[in-house]
């Protein structure tokens, strides 16, 4: 296939009607291994508010059983798009999805800020590192895909356009990033994880080259020393050159799915949607 097959093939949906499989295309075929790691980076944001990050330590969900949670949470929001929005199974993710929200007494502008950065980090991601940044349709179709997985979440007074998801998120930073210790333990907990999907030996630097990915508010926020600048630009300038490199691959043929990954190991012999995330009382403080 021409390396420009996805490119050629988004170019010719409709980003307003055909959102969903212009986000699948890019989930899937263009960039799975790239919106896999902002995705994540995304949620890992967000537990520097400290309403977020407090809340997540003490359900103990991300800090003892944070590869079922990192699991879960990963294909649950993969149903949607791989199967559009009318399909059972994307409804019955949907409402697991909600079901764990209502458990808890979120307030809408913290879920909206979650939403927020599933849409402004991938973009910023692809635009640094990635082997070419977002077209103006692709963008369109990733706002208009979250606009309406909000609207399937109960979350309103969504921003309409990159641009106001983007002052959303950097607003809400900015106004409510701070250090908090149930957060940190989360973070820390997710880092611990993110250290065993690669081999014992490379451990130190995935540490290290994963704080020289954060941006100095993000940091400071966890408390998380800063590495030497040489060695964050060095991280930064190994993953644009990787995105260089892959300028040159045919495109994907076949789909990258969540239960593939190798980092994915909850569910060895498949899994049941409706069996995702957890199962607390409704509605619950903590």
């Amino acid at each position: 296939m021409r390396r420009d097959h996805w490119r050629a093939r988004n170019a010719a949906l409709d980003p307003r009607v055909d959102f969903v499989e212009i986000y699948r295309n890019l989930s899937s075929y263009e960039f799975p291994w790239d919106l896999n790691q902002a995705l994540s980076f995304a949620l890992f944001r967000t537990y520097a508010v400290p309403g977020i990050g407090r809340l997540l330590a003490e359900t103990g969900e991300f800090t003892e059983r944070t590869q079922k949670r990192y699991d879960d949470t990963a294909l649950l929001l993969e149903v949607p798009f791989a199967k559009g929005f009318e399909d059972p199974e994307a409804r019955t993710a949907i409402r697991r999805i909600n079901r764990m929200h209502r458990a808890y007494d979120i307030p809408d502008h913290e879920l909206r800020y979650v939403l927020s950065t599933f849409v402004v980090v991938p973009k910023r991601w692809l635009d640094d590192y990635g082997k070419r940044p977002l077209d103006e349709g692709e963008v369109v179709a990733s706002v208009a895909y979250y606009r309406t997985l909000g609207r399937h979440l109960g979350i309103p007074d969504l921003p309409e356009s990159f641009d106001d998801f983007a002052t959303l998120m950097d607003d809400y930073e900015a106004e409510h990033f701070g250090f908090d210790a149930g957060a940190r333990r989360v973070a820390d907990a997710t880092l611990a994880l993110m250290l065993t999907f690669h081999p014992r030996p490379a451990a130190r630097l995935v540490e290290v080259f994963s704080r020289a990915l954060m941006d100095e508010p993000l940091r400071e926020a966890f408390g998380y020393r800063a590495p030497p600048p040489a060695v964050v630009r060095l991280s930064r300038a190994a993953l644009r050159a990787r995105g260089r490199v892959l300028r040159a691959f045919p495109a994907r043929r076949r789909a990258s799915a969540v239960a593939d990954l190798p980092w994915v190991r909850s569910y060895p012999a498949g899994y049941d949607v409706a069996r995702l995330g957890t199962f607390p009382d409704c509605p619950r403080r903590v």
